[in-house]
């Protein structure tokens, strides 16, 4: 990095998102609502920090991964924090949040400049992105169907990954299960092994995978507080389109200087 933008990192990496006495701080909020645990939101946070950088250093368009962009979202609504604390008094220039306009032209740009970030990333930071943050980009432009939901109001269900291979397990546990009650005689336990060997084999599977869902629980790493609205303003305007199949991205131009 040059002198000025080494200047300039030191500035975001002393961000500070909070004020003094904050109970329920930005990162606790940001857990809470994605349901990440505090490591993968300050992790998370951290590459904010870096993207935020990158928007100021690049002289092209840069795109976010999607927990990222759930972090600036999240900032974006700090309104006093964003544009005053960061984009005025520490960047000393505005970072705007650019939703697509939608159409399979705006898809394409994005895909590209999001495949174009990573190598940004790593001629700035020497290394490549990490990839349970910033994943590929089939998963960041098809695998952003969110919808907002009351968990208070509502279970949230998992669904099963269909693959031949779960396909051919389930198949061979159920013939197994039909073999066994028809020697045993006794459904019951049969059927309480064959769901007890399902579990195991489901968990073996997702035990190596890390993700922007990688969370011990968002309420259970934080304390929960019943304070989840947003000051000033009665309602926060979406970006349709942002967290979908085409993207979003800031812009670019260089402000730390080459």
């Amino acid at each position: 990095m040059t002198p000025l933008k080494n200047q300039l990192w030191d500035k975001i990496l002393g961000f500070e998102f909070d004020e003094p006495g904050t109970v329920l701080t930005f990162a606790a909020r940001l857990a809470r609502e994605n349901g990440w645990n505090n490591s993968y939101t300050q992790r998370v946070i951290d590459e904010y920090k870096k993207f935020i950088f990158l928007c100021c250093t690049s002289t092209t368009q840069v795109t976010p991964s999607d927990p990222v962009d759930q972090a600036w979202h999240l900032h974006l609504t700090y309104t006093r924090s964003y544009w005053n604390t960061l984009c005025r008094d520490t960047l000393g220039r505005e970072i705007h949040h650019n939703p697509t306009k939608g159409g399979k032209a705006e898809q394409q740009k994005f895909d590209g400049l999001y495949t174009s970030l990573k190598e940004i990333y790593k001629e700035q930071f020497g290394i490549m992105p990490p990839q349970d943050i910033w994943h590929d980009n089939t998963t960041r432009f098809t695998g952003t169907d969110f919808r907002r939901v009351n968990l208070s109001r509502y279970w949230m269900v998992k669904k099963p990954e269909i693959t031949i291979r779960s396909t051919v397990q389930v198949l061979m546990l159920a013939g197994t299960g039909l073999l066994s009650i028809q020697a045993t005689g006794n459904a019951f336990i049969v059927m309480f092994i064959i769901i007890m060997v399902i579990a195991i084999i489901q968990n073996s599977r997702n035990g190596g995978k890390g993700g922007n869902n990688d969370s011990t629980g968002g309420c259970s790493a934080f304390s929960c507080s019943s304070d989840s609205g947003h000051s000033g303003c009665s309602s926060h305007g979406g970006d349709s389109g942002c967290s979908g199949c085409s993207g979003c991205g800031g812009c670019g131009g260089g402000c730390g200087g080459d």
